[in-house]
């Protein structure tokens, strides 16, 4: 078992996984810090608040709070900032993706178009011998 965990670990796919999960990680947190302190506060500001996050509705008459945690802890809210800011941030990182996948496939085509053509290959030797037998016979 210790050997095929090994054998599993050390093909390139499983590694290459790892990277890219990594790297999406880190992707993520940077969409993130762009969608919630560049973004999220300019659309704030056009709808007349300072932070997004804190837009919700009392779900409670116990909630009187200004700002979303402490309205957490007073009862039941509906919190649509923090999920359209969430929302945003998919879009945002999907769109990314979708630009970087096209890319990708933009230069597979390119490097297809640019690959010399193989030549053709040589048909088998009884093909040939029948080809030259019937160009002879042609001939007479």
């Amino acid at each position: 078992m210790l050997k095929e965990f090994q054998e599993f670990i050390s093909r390139g796919n499983v590694m290459d996984l790892a990277v890219g999960v990594i790297i999406g990680a880190a992707f993520g947190r940077i969409v993130d810090s762009l969608v919630s302190d560049i973004i999220m506060p300019i659309i704030g500001a056009i709808f007349g608040g300072l932070d997004f996050n804190n837009y919700f509705l009392p779900l409670s008459s116990a909630v009187n709070a200004t700002s979303l945690a402490e309205a957490k802890r007073q009862g039941a809210v509906f919190a649509y900032g923090s999920f359209i800011t969430v929302a945003l941030n998919f879009i945002i990182l999907a769109f990314i993706i979708f630009l970087m996948v096209k890319a990708v496939n933009y230069l597979r085509r390119r490097l297809e178009r640019e690959k010399p053509a193989a030549p053709a290959a040589a048909p088998p030797a009884d093909v040939a011998l029948l080809t030259e037998i019937r160009d002879l016979l042609a001939g007479k």
